[in-house]
């Protein structure tokens, strides 16, 4: 049976992660509108390649499977409105991503090059660097990403992009990126000034709107818990 507490605190988690990544207002992602189309020598990927690529404000990563098709997890919202394929095989908007992340809707799709690259410059196996585990032979990180095509689920925090490129090639579902948020998190939580502004903030939520559970447990257990873990 799930904790409803753990699953209100990796909520708020995911929330953070995506304010932390996303700018709503003005992504700086090429999108559609500007014009985005570049051209890839796509004769250097090998099938099995892990392609990242790199955004202002988040990394984007999938394998390439050979005559210019990657394989990548993309939210799109589109997928919980309808099944016409011809609908969802579209290039996903920025606006389809952004509602697919808050919906948890993806799916693992094959887009060509240019689609995933959607006008960024590519890195090859860069993550190679960072990931201590070595990457498995090519062709098996194809397979791999083939096998998983299709409808997932999709979490910020538990099974992104990231999460699918490092399983098919290193074994292990992992997301630097998440780690480098809990790294920031944590050091968040150990300053003694969020102690004391959680603190202030629940004295104001209590004087703004009475004495009540809803206001009065928030007020109390989170400077407690921050104080704990400072």
């Amino acid at each position: 049976m799930k904790n409803p507490m753990l699953e209100v605190v990796s909520l708020l988690l995911e929330k953070l992660v995506l304010f932390s990544n996303f700018r709503f207002f003005s992504l700086d992602i090429p999108g559609e509108e500007k014009g985005w189309k570049k051209f890839y020598e796509v004769n250097c990927f090998l099938r099995g390649d892990l392609l990242e690529v790199p955004r202002t404000h988040l990394t984007h990563y999938g394998i390439y499977l050979g005559d210019n098709r990657v394989a990548h997890l993309m939210p799109d919202i589109m997928l919980a409105l309808t099944n016409d394929k011809k609908r969802t095989q579209k290039v996903v908007s920025n606006k389809r991503l952004i509602l697919g992340v808050i919906g948890k809707v993806a799916s693992i799709r094959v887009d060509t090059v240019e689609d995933f690259a959607y006008g960024a410059d590519i890195l090859v196996n860069h993550l190679d660097q960072y990931v201590k585990k070595k990457a498995l032979l090519n062709e098996e990180v194809a397979r791999r990403a083939e096998k998983l095509l299709g409808l997932t689920s999709y979490s910020l925090l538990w099974n992104n992009c990231e999460h699918f490129v490092t399983y098919c090639r290193y074994g292990s579902a992992i997301s630097p990126q998440v780690d480098k948020f809990f790294e920031m998190l944590k050091i968040i939580i150990r300053d003694q000034r969020s102690v004391l502004a959680s603190a202030i903030l629940g004295l104001v939520s209590i004087v703004c709107m009475g004495l009540a559970s809803y206001t009065t447990f928030p007020a109390i257990i989170i400077p407690f818990c921050l104080w704990m873990v400072a």
